[in-house]
């Protein structure tokens, strides 16, 4: 997961994708911000999607996707200091 999020564009995606009203975005929601191509786009959210970040489903002639708040829970759980072994500060 953590290798997929080390392309700043697929942090961005991600950013984007969490904080869309209602919590999905439409891959046509998502070009514009960049300075890249729609194939390019589509690249990093299939990445996304195969580190398990992300799920999508297609409607029509788009693909909408959402942030998988499991995945994000592991990560957070992975980032998190135990308590106990948290140093005071000096």
């Amino acid at each position: 997961m953590f290798k997929a999020l080390s392309d700043p564009i697929r942090l961005r995606l991600l950013s984007l994708i969490a904080s869309h009203e209602g919590g999905e975005a439409c891959v046509c929601d998502l070009t514009g911000p960049f300075d890249v191509s729609q194939p390019t786009i589509s690249h990093h959210l299939k990445v996304l999607r195969e580190a398990g970040l992300v799920g999508s489903e297609r409607r029509g002639t788009w693909v909408y996707y959402w942030v998988l708040p499991e995945a994000l829970a592991k990560l957070s759980a992975l980032l998190e200091i135990p308590a106990t072994s948290a140093k005071a500060p000096a």
